[in-house]
């Protein structure tokens, strides 16, 4: 052990340098805390719907959370139920036994709701396409007001698409 803390001190701290703070994802981030404050006057709740995906997408998602993107920071947060979220983000192809668990999380949901799309098999069904086991995309169950491309969509990519149908669902509302 003591040969160990020997070398640490011998060769100090080696890590990377922090990223520089990213100036596009600042003023997104201002943009989108506005726009759902403006919309809502309160934080975006945003139900996850794994209809059948390969959680490629979920990692992505997930990266939302950590310090860097900080979702908690744009008025945006997760719940386990779609009777108090806002929005459904839907990951992968739907496949036949997430048919009807889909439709009634989106008939759980209360209106105004909002519906993205998330990642190639989400917006188009991706290399599954419609079959046997598939529905294929989002859209063929539920409406759709975004589709998030991508295999998977980076975590930028996530935020710019829930910032796009907040900004449309904006416009929509009187």
């Amino acid at each position: 052990m003591y040969q160990l803390l020997k070398q640490i001190v011998k060769v100090g701290i080696v890590t990377e340098p922090a990223p520089l703070p990213d100036e596009e994802l600042r003023v997104t981030a201002q943009r989108l805390r506005a726009a759902v404050l403006q919309r809502l006057g309160r934080a975006l709740v945003i139900r996850h719907v794994d209809a059948g995906s390969c959680n490629g997408c979920e990692l992505e998602i997930h990266a939302l959370g950590n310090p860097y993107y900080n979702l908690e920071g744009f008025s945006i947060k997760f719940a386990a139920s779609p009777r108090h979220a806002d929005l459904l983000l839907v990951t992968g192809p739907v496949s036949k036994n997430m048919e009807l668990p889909l439709k009634r999380a989106y008939e759980a949901t209360p209106d105004p709701k909002l519906v993205v799309a998330v990642g190639d098999c989400g917006c188009t069904g991706g290399i599954f396409g419609e079959s046997y086991a598939s529905c294929g995309r989002v859209a063929n169950v539920i409406p759709v007001d975004v589709a998030v491309p991508g295999c998977p969509p980076t975590p930028t990519a996530l935020l710019q698409g829930i910032f796009t149908a907040i900004m449309q669902a904006k416009a929509a509302t009187p």
